[in-house]
């Protein structure tokens, strides 16, 4: 088991060192529900899917991320409050390689 650390900006502007678990298959967007992170009901409204944009997040970190998928790009080609630095975070799966990942979630929409 290897935990990682990461740090978050919530909606509020609060930033939180979060310790994260790579051993359970989660991905970023399940990570901020676990910690609260955001008000119940306004993250992860699609379970996941990459089909609402509601975890949307910006990657202010030169953290190596996984290719952005189709499915992915066209959500935020569609989503609003969108830089050049966004990424769901239910696309982010939680791994060793996201050490250090350092994002801020973006505006509800």
């Amino acid at each position: 088991m290897q935990d990682i650390n990461i740090k978050i900006t919530d909606r509020d502007g609060k930033t939180h060192d979060i310790v994260a678990p790579t051993d359970m298959a989660m991905n970023l967007m399940e990570v901020v529900r676990s910690y609260e992170l955001a008000p119940e009901g306004t993250i992860g409204v699609c379970g996941g899917m990459a089909m609402c944009a509601s975890c949307q997040c910006y990657v202010n970190s030169d953290t190596s991320l996984p290719e952005m998928s189709d499915d992915e790009e066209a959500m935020l080609s569609e989503a609003f409050d969108v830089k050049d630095n966004s990424r769901l975070g239910c696309q982010i799966q939680m791994t060793p390689d996201m050490e250090g990942l350092d994002v801020e979630l973006a505006p509800e929409s």
